[in-house]
């Protein structure tokens, strides 16, 4: 299957720049699969489509202020980093713009108290492991004054609230970007949800390349995931399979949590308790173990993530219905609309 079955030409205008307020205020476009039926709503609407038979399963990762700029000791050339992944307490995972002026055993100064040196090459282009190095105090707490908010490329316009690029549920740091879906929730809609007796229940994963990376190669099958760190706890997922054997619904908020049911769920369909990498890549062709429904945002052409959802319904399908969202001027990607397909 090739990357290019997976392209739509999406008008530029219709790239969301700046969040809605409130977050339930978005668009929602529904989409029951059993009788191929489209539904235009708001996203607070989403509980006239929930039940006490249902369990939303949401991603409680909150992105960590990953961009940081800093000046290369010796030579002053400026230099920014994105952290991916933590592997210790002070290294890193990172992709360093431009990372050929920054070969191991370059040290870059942010700060008179932080500053980092490169310490190995990773295959990615760009890809450094790093380690950090902090006079006094906290690494976590010069990130957070020091670091930016690492909005994808195409939003020009600066974010004015931080927390809006997190979900009202985020509690455990580890992420580089946002999972987009549960950017809509608020904390009352999710307590009206909870009072109609829908299950939720949380799982991590934290976001990293693995989502993001564009498809380089012409054949889907060729590309490789970036892995990312999954933590489904026991409790949970003890929880998920009664929920399951009991005939209720599981709806994951966002292709994240699509990938971390799907990554610790056997060949049986029975959520494992895990903490691992996961690389999994959902395609066309895939059969899901797990996940029922999707609440999702509008996704980048020729991604990975519209080929999840392409999985999920058909390539034909998705490509209707995301043809259909232009010609209804939804707002796409991480600040956009939303889909709940079912």
């Amino acid at each position: 299957m090739k990357t290019s079955d997976f392209y739509y030409h999406l008008p530029e205008e219709l790239i969301a720049q700046t969040p809605v307020y409130p977050r339930d205020s978005s668009r929602l476009l529904v989409y029951d699969k059993k009788h191929d039926k489209i539904e235009h709503k708001i996203f607070r609407d989403i509980i006239d489509y929930l039940s006490s038979d249902d369990v939303l399963v949401i991603n409680n990762t909150r992105v960590i202020p990953a961009r940081i700029r800093g000046i290369k000791r010796n030579t002053g050339a400026k230099i920014e980093f994105l952290l991916l992944k933590r592997e210790g307490l002070d290294t890193y995972e990172a992709l360093a713009k431009p990372g050929k002026k920054v070969p191991v055993g370059t040290v870059v100064d942010f700060s008179d108290n932080l500053s980092l040196e490169v310490i190995e090459e990773l295959p990615e282009i760009g890809g450094k492991k790093i380690r950090f190095i902090v006079k006094s105090g906290l690494l976590e707490v010069e990130l957070e004054k020091l670091g930016e908010m690492p909005l994808p490329p195409y939003i020009k316009k600066k974010l004015d609230d931080k927390e809006r690029y997190q979900t009202v549920y985020n509690k455990i740091p580890g992420s580089s970007a946002a999972p987009t879906a549960g950017l809509h929730f608020t904390t009352e809609l999710l307590e009206k949800i909870k009072a109609k007796g829908v299950k939720v229940e949380e799982v991590l994963l934290d976001v990293g390349l693995g989502t993001f990376r564009p498809v380089s190669s012409n054949k889907i099958e060729e590309h490789q995931m970036h892995s990312e760190r999954i933590v489904v706890r026991s409790d949970v997922a003890k929880r998920l399979n009664e929920y399951k054997k009991e005939g209720k619904r599981i709806i994951a908020v966002g292709t994240t949590s699509v990938r971390t049911l799907e990554s610790a769920a056997d060949e049986n369909g029975t959520i494992q308790p895990v903490e691992k990498e996961t690389n999994i890549f959902i395609y066309p062709g895939y059969k899901f173990k797990f996940v029922d429904a999707i609440i999702t945002n509008f996704h980048l052409p020729e991604s990975t993530l519209i080929m999840l959802i392409s999985a999920f319904l058909t390539r034909e399908k998705t490509l209707e219905i995301y043809n259909k969202a232009i010609e209804e001027k939804y707002r796409f990607f991480s600040f956009g609309d939303a889909m709940f397909i079912f």
